[in-house]
């Protein structure tokens, strides 16, 4: 990865587009005009939304220090301040480059090794580590929220039936990752695989092929003695998963404080599950662009199906997204410019030393 720095194509347009026109052709579906939204968000609570602005950057620093702790666990330091400012570069990238779900994560692998070079393995291990959290986290809430759900007088059967689909996905997900990271030959085998595809297609030309490989195999060696040292040392765990779990709380309390500005509180059930669904599926790097449209058009049909009225589905959704979506984009966007800024004023020869 020579940059980080997000490449505007015309697919990074016309995707975002094309979503925005697909969420709005859909609420019509329901009968819901755009002046009534925008009635029904102008009756919101601002006291209530501003907590939940406040709530979403909350969320995004759990996850930061949760990072960091896993980080410090591999003898990798960062200030908090520089793994926030990380994390909001990573989520901007994941924005802005359509159909990539890790693109996030390969951002703060390149700005971790840029600045501490020969660490790219141990924070691919962070990485790692902290996307299989993040999906056994994803799990307990399918399951808690299914289980609020069958305490309802009356359950769709749909709901149910994308629940079971998600937590079995995530679960064989889950399984064949830690495998993964358990199994070195099985690494080796894939650099392998990749170095004889790249020699392929380049037809012997890529000169740099020896080199390559070397660091790939090396960098592979230092992933999985990383990996191990959780397994030898899981106390270590115990504080970033803790962290991740007030994440996933800020997380969901986002669109409930939306609702409830809305004066319609919901039942955390509805939350639970919904937040779980629109998550599990952008956690899977499967190709598929899910940023702009497809989690608008999700949102709405599960609260609509769930018997929120398609009017306060579709307003609570857009409210919501201004936070998780654009909000975070304008505040992606200028860390992304700070820290690129700051990688050229200050020589790496002069960086000054990170404190902890």
């Amino acid at each position: 990865m020579e940059s980080a720095k997000p490449k505007f194509t015309r697919k990074t347009i016309l995707l975002p587009i094309i979503g925005l026109a697909a969420f709005f052709l859909y609420i019509l579906l329901f009968n819901v005009n755009i002046p009534e939204i925008v009635a029904t968000a102008q009756r919101a609570d601002p006291i209530i939304y501003s907590a939940a602005v406040a709530i979403s950057f909350a969320e995004v620093l759990f996850y930061a220090v949760s990072w960091r702790s896993i980080l410090e666990s591999l003898s990798v330091k960062i200030s908090i301040i520089k793994s926030y400012l990380f994390v909001w570069y990573g989520i901007f990238m994941d924005i802005v480059i359509p159909a990539e779900s890790i693109s996030g994560e390969l951002c703060r692998v390149y700005l971790v090794n840029r600045e501490q070079r020969g660490t790219g393995g141990k924070v691919v291990a962070s990485v790692v580590t902290q996307r299989l959290l993040g999906m056994g986290m994803n799990i307990a809430f399918l399951v808690a929220g299914i289980s609020m759900l069958l305490t309802e007088p009356q359950i769709n059967p749909l709901i149910f039936n994308l629940i079971l689909f998600f937590t079995v996905s995530i679960t064989s997900i889950l399984i064949l990752l830690l495998m993964l990271s358990a199994k070195e030959t099985w690494s080796q085998k894939a650099i392998n695989a990749l170095l004889k595809l790249g020699e392929f297609i380049t037809r012997g030309k890529w000169k740099q092929l020896a080199r390559f490989k070397e660091e790939a195999v090396k960098g592979a060696k230092i992933f999985h003695d990383s990996m191990k040292n959780f397994a030898h040392k899981p106390k270590t765990l115990i504080l970033p998963s803790f962290l991740l779990a007030v994440n996933w709380i800020c997380s969901i309390s986002v669109p409930y404080l939306v609702f409830l500005s809305l004066g319609y509180p919901i039942p955390w059930s509805i939350i639970l599950v919904t937040s779980a669904i629109v998550v599990a599926v952008k956690s899977i790097p499967i190709g598929v662009p899910f940023e702009v449209g497809l989690p608008e058009i999700t949102m709405t049909t599960l609260y609509t199906s769930m018997g929120v009225p398609a009017g306060i589905s579709a307003t609570a959704t857009i409210l919501s997204r201004i936070l998780t979506l654009w909000l975070r984009f304008g505040v992606g966007f200028a860390a992304q410019q700070w820290i690129e800024l700051k990688a050229v004023l200050i020589p790496k020869g002069n960086a000054p030393i990170e404190k902890t």
